[in-house]
């Protein structure tokens, strides 16, 4: 019956700001925008494939986590860079003050954090090929690869 995960939706403090944040910072596409309620929805990917919705709540704001899909290549070679030059600060699960990503090794998944302006905990993640090693933890992936 399930296929995947469709949609998430976060609560903003801006819907204007978070519009501008998620389509001109990170290239999300708006698909739609309610006129009746501060909500809009934006596009992840091609073709329709996912979608974020934005809910502006001005009280008691509950900051969210959620992942976005990215190739491996792009995590290790360009995720810090662009997040920088951004404006957005990367970090690694552990907050150890290391912008680098680090492999969740039970998955194994490769991955890096940063925060939307209203603080929700954003990531970008990539499955590793070959199979999890729970009792590495959370490790580098220089480490990961010397375990390979």
């Amino acid at each position: 019956m399930i296929k995947g995960l469709y949609e998430t939706h976060v609560q903003v403090s801006s819907l204007e700001d978070s519009i501008r944040f998620y389509t001109e910072v990170l290239g999300l596409k708006l698909a739609h925008r309610d006129k009746t309620r501060p909500i809009a929805f934006l596009w992840i990917g091609e073709g329709k494939e996912f979608m974020l919705g934005l809910w502006e709540q001005k009280e008691n704001l509950q900051p969210r986590h959620f992942a976005f899909s990215s190739s491996q290549k792009d995590i290790l070679n360009y995720s810090v860079d662009f997040l920088k030059n951004k404006h957005l600060k990367p970090y690694n699960f552990l907050k150890d003050g290391i912008d680098e990503p680090m492999v969740f090794a039970w998955m194994p998944a490769l991955a890096i954090y940063f925060n939307d302006p209203d603080g929700n905990q954003l990531e970008f993640i990539s499955i590793l090929k070959g199979e999890g090693k729970p009792e590495l933890g959370v490790i580098s992936y220089e480490e990961w690869m010397n375990h390979q």
